[in-house]
């Protein structure tokens, strides 16, 4: 059996065609895209993308087709591909010398990217979409979410680790009058905060989350943790724990996975989001026992499948004057991470969870939000 007909038997069971007129279907223009893809797997899957070996009208479609179905246990059903494929994937990190990398190679490149990306307030993280009519309202609603759920009120100190370009501190100071402090690896980031929000009570740091000094009413961290590792987990959750005073609350929001794992895809590991994996719910659970309660557990991962594709939307709509910065092959790379995103969490391979932990569990028990 060739290469090509084991690819094919291989996307036949998620209901696709090479070269098929359906908008999910692969086109592909380069004959040693089989070869590559199971020689290199996700890897050579997404860079002979990037460089225009293969396409697909619906990219998100695609992906989500490829993530509904457990290709490992249709090989194991499917003896003419296994005599020809020994089980090659089709489809340690968290050290503090490497703590900036993920800052410079993927937050750093570009300000005018995620100003074009994101709603006004240039939240890169999953909008709550409710009662939301559009991204912006979205997103305004998730980091309202955040302040409820947490109980902020005015005047008292947050601590967001991780973030970003200053969405939610901005927010808190702004609608709940709350003193915020935030740091961010990213000195793109923190250099537009600052910028953003100097008539605020607002102040970003640049440095490392084991380097947090002082304790604080409540503590948010917004799509950080992914980028901590699995062997440091435990450590992030000490310094969150000796950060919160006794009476106050930790919000935790994360990309999750179904499956405890050890490493992340190697295209997103290269190109994407180095030193980053994400967590499972027994990686959690294992990291905050004995240091937390969890008072409750949120699940809203349909919801990053619209707002990743807003993000595309915008991110083309753009592009005219984004590409005088950024070449075809980042165009290419880009649609690639975004849509391949967005079938993930449409497919419900990834999930969004927000966890409200609480150092001595809340008196009475603790309300859940929605």
């Amino acid at each position: 059996m060739t290469n090509k007909k084991i690819v094919q038997e291989l996307l036949k069971e998620a209901g696709i065609k090479i070269n098929g007129s359906s908008s999910y279907d692969i086109q592909v223009y380069n004959e040693k895209f089989y070869d590559r893809v199971l020689n290199q797997g996700s890897l050579g899957l997404g860079e002979s993308y990037m460089e225009g070996w293969w396409d697909s009208k619906r990219l998100d479609q695609f992906f989500y087709k490829i993530f509904s179905i457990d290709i490992r246990k249709k090989l194991k059903k499917n003896w003419r591909i296994l005599s020809h494929l020994a089980l090659r994937s089709f489809f340690y990190m968290g050290k503090k010398i490497k703590a900036f990398e993920i800052g410079e190679r993927h937050y750093d490149i570009g300000n005018d990217l995620y100003q074009a990306m994101l709603d006004k307030r240039m939240t890169y993280t999953c909008g709550y979409w409710k009662d939301a009519k559009n991204l912006d309202q979205a997103q305004e609603a998730k980091l309202d979410l955040v302040c409820k759920k947490i109980g902020l009120k005015k005047d008292q100190r947050v601590l967001d680790i991780g973030s970003g370009w200053g969405s939610f501190t901005g927010f808190a100071a702004e609608k709940y009058g709350a003193k915020a402090v935030g740091v961010t690896v990213s000195k793109e980031q923190k250099e537009l905060a600052d910028k953003l929000y100097k008539k605020l009570p607002v102040s970003t740091k640049l440095q490392d989350y084991r380097d947090i000094k002082g304790k604080f009413d409540h503590i948010v961290s917004l799509g950080m943790i992914e980028h901590v590792g699995r062997g440091s987990y435990r450590r992030f959750m000490k310094i969150a724990h000796n950060s919160l005073k006794d009476d106050g609350l930790f919000l935790l929001q994360m990309i999750g996975g179904n499956k405890s794992v050890m490493a992340t895809d190697p295209w997103i590991e290269k190109y994407i989001f180095p030193n980053s994996m994400l967590p499972s719910i027994k990686q959690i659970g294992k990291s905050i026992e004995g240091l937390f309660v969890m008072e409750d557990w949120h699940n809203f991962g349909s919801d990053y499948d619209k707002t990743l594709l807003e993000w595309h939307r915008n991110f083309e709509k753009s592009w005219i004057d984004l590409k005088n910065n950024y070449n075809t092959k980042f165009y290419r790379m880009w649609n690639f991470y975004l849509l391949a995103s967005a079938g993930s969490f449409r497919s419900r391979k990834n999930q969004l969870w927000q966890v409200v932990l609480s150092k001595k569990g809340v008196s009475g028990g603790y309300k859940p939000v929605r």
